[in-house]
């Protein structure tokens, strides 16, 4: 956290609410609007634990408000409302211009930042690209191949009281997938030494967390002017990364021009194919927003979510050791007693029908993501006066957020033991049960729904089972609290230590 902007933000917040209240206490009193419980202050002074912050509001109020200078920030955890606004009146909720402000820098013209015609446009080519049977097919082969990858890597470093941190080797694991299916590439290929690759890494995540500090930064378009504080760390990570995306970009174009890659199952292949047709649409800066979102989506969401499942698993070994017989069964040859040995076999055996067989493992991957969404909170922006299905008024340029991580834990969604790690209540006579994309709020619903989303799963599933599989996991320290780091996406804070244990 960037401590000066703390304090000066603190200084220049509580002068603007000041003006704020005298100008309109007769609207921050009206009964028409959610009650208002706090300011931007209070998410400030709450920074480190914004999301517990969020829950101990949710737990007291549905729906509220807090107060920012210019507006109003609409925080919901009725499914009712999530519902309207993401789907029935879709229209009339946008990312908006303030969100694109803050967050284009880093994802530019991308999907999570755009509306209108270049959003329909990119939904739509993702749409088809993520539909095609040659990406799914050549996904599955590279999920396992990353994943059987990722257990030797375990198998290399684990010995008696050797910590390894699991979240690091998951972002890396998920990274190197992300550019064989998206790019076509291999990372260490384009980077060289290891160093390099950690570098790239620690840029991309420290990118994502000084993003969101924008949210409360009152002064970071000043820093970002005068190139000083949080504001300077910001644009030399994103040179970090550009450098690399543009060498991508540039090596493929390069190899395309030679080759007939128009029949590539890799995303970036087919987009720059695309651009032969429509050059003036699909230019270098468009295909590196492209690639810097669906990074964002595959590789983050994906390996902080598995991060946290291991985390459940060290917590839970009744809810582990069902997981490592449901995938033993799974995989079963008719009546072979005997078991996969290898982690090659174990992995080439990991078919669409075996997956099928793991209704268990499959609930408490969704168990995690209800308790740990990789995206904790999202919402959108008012475009024109309106009111939300509980009754309440919202107004042209508020926003309306969804607390994903806060909803998970509301008794009045998912009964008494919210708060507990239970994957059977995703199960109804052993089969999976779905739940309203509107109350399990982590892929989000209606026309943004996220496209990657059975992706997502095949990839979560493949790894853990066979990390579960060869490895038994334990905490390096079972009395520690394992804390999130305050970002777009739920990073464990610190990492996941563990110690690894073969089975």
């Amino acid at each position: 956290m960037d401590f000066l902007s703390l304090a000066l933000s603190t200084i220049a917040g509580a002068f603007s609410l000041l003006l704020l209240f005298k100008l309109s206490t007769k609207k921050l009193f009206n009964s028409s609007y959610p009650p208002a419980v706090g300011s931007i202050i209070n998410e400030i002074i709450n920074y480190r634990r914004l999301y517990d912050y969020h829950t101990d509001l949710c737990r007291n109020y549905r729906t509220y408000r807090l107060l920012y200078p210019w507006s109003s920030e609409i925080y919901t955890a009725n499914p009712a409302n999530i519902e309207y606004f993401l789907k029935t009146n879709f229209s009339n909720y946008e990312k908006g211009r303030s969100n694109y402000e803050i967050m284009s820098d880093f994802l530019g013209d991308g999907i999570f930042t755009v509306d209108g015609d270049k959003w329909r446009q990119q939904r739509k080519l993702a749409s088809y690209e993520f539909s095609t049977k040659a990406v799914k097919d050549y996904s599955s082969h590279v999920f396992t191949k990353n994943a059987a990858a990722l257990a030797h890597k375990v198998s290399e470093i684990a010995a008696p009281n050797k910590v390894i941190d699991m979240q690091e080797l998951l972002m890396k694991s998920t990274l190197d997938t992300i550019f064989i299916i998206g790019f076509g590439v291999e990372l260490s290929s384009l980077l060289g030494a290891e160093e390099n690759g950690k570098a790239f890494a620690e840029a991309f995540n420290e990118t994502n967390a000084l993003i969101f500090w924008r949210y409360v930064d009152f002064l970071w378009k000043f820093k970002r002017f005068f190139n000083v504080g949080a504001e300077a760390k910001l644009k030399k990570s994103i040179q970090t990364i550009d450098e690399l995306i543009y060498k991508v970009i540039h090596s493929k174009r390069k190899l395309i021009s030679t080759q007939d890659h128009s029949n590539k199952a890799d995303i970036l292949s087919r987009f720059i194919a695309l651009s032969e047709k429509e050059p003036e649409k699909i230019t270098d800066k468009f295909l590196r927003d492209i690639i810097i979102n669906f990074m964002t989506a595959g590789r983050d969401t994906t390996a902080v979510t598995l991060s946290w499942f291991l985390s459940m698993v060290c917590r839970n070994p009744q809810v582990e050791e069902k997981i490592v017989e449901e995938v033993r069964e799974s995989v079963k040859q008719g009546n072979e007693e005997e078991r996969v040995e290898t982690i090659e076999e174990f992995a080439n055996s990991l078919t669409d029908a075996a997956m099928d067989k793991m209704p268990y493992l499959h609930a408490a991957l969704s168990e995690t993501l209800r308790l740990y969404p990789a995206v904790p909170l999202d919402g959108k922006w008012c475009v024109s006066d309106d009111t939300l299905p509980d009754g309440f008024k919202l107004r042209k340029g508020d926003g309306i957020l969804f607390p994903a991580y806060a909803m998970g834990r509301m008794t009045y969604l998912w009964g008494e033991n919210a708060e507990e790690f239970r994957p059977e209540r995703w199960l109804e006579n052993g089969v999976f049960k779905h739940e309203s994309p509107f109350k399990f709020t982590a892929f989000q619903g209606g026309l943004r729904m996220c496209l990657g989303r059975e992706f997502a799963y095949r990839q979560m599933k493949i790894t853990a089972a066979i990390l579960l599989r060869f490895f038994r996991f334990r905490f390096k320290d079972e009395n520690k609290k394992i804390k999130y780091r305050t970002m777009f996406t739920l990073h464990i804070d610190g990492g996941l230590q563990l110690l690894a244990f073969p089975r």
